[in-house]
């Protein structure tokens, strides 16, 4: 799944594509903000992790588990 986090004052924003279903990026994103902590982290795929100190955070955008496809069509001649 991808997240998506905007940092203020940061023109490109953070993209995690992560195992941890959309249900548990939310809690660990609600706990990190709610809780008063003071770094949100997540774990990506390849096990690399992505620490954002929380007073920093625009947004989050949790993607769906849906992968996008590339597909190229055969052209009949």
């Amino acid at each position: 799944m991808e997240v998506r986090i905007g940092v203020q004052h940061v023109a490109r924003e953070l993209v995690v594509d992560t195992d941890a279903s959309t249900e548990d990026v939310e809690k660990i994103v609600a706990e990190a903000l709610e809780g008063g902590k003071a770094l949100l982290t997540l774990t990506d795929r390849r096990e690399k992790r992505v620490v954002v100190p929380t007073a920093t955070i625009g947004y989050v955008e949790i993607g769906s588990n849906t992968k996008q496809t590339v597909g190229f069509a055969a052209v009949a001649e």
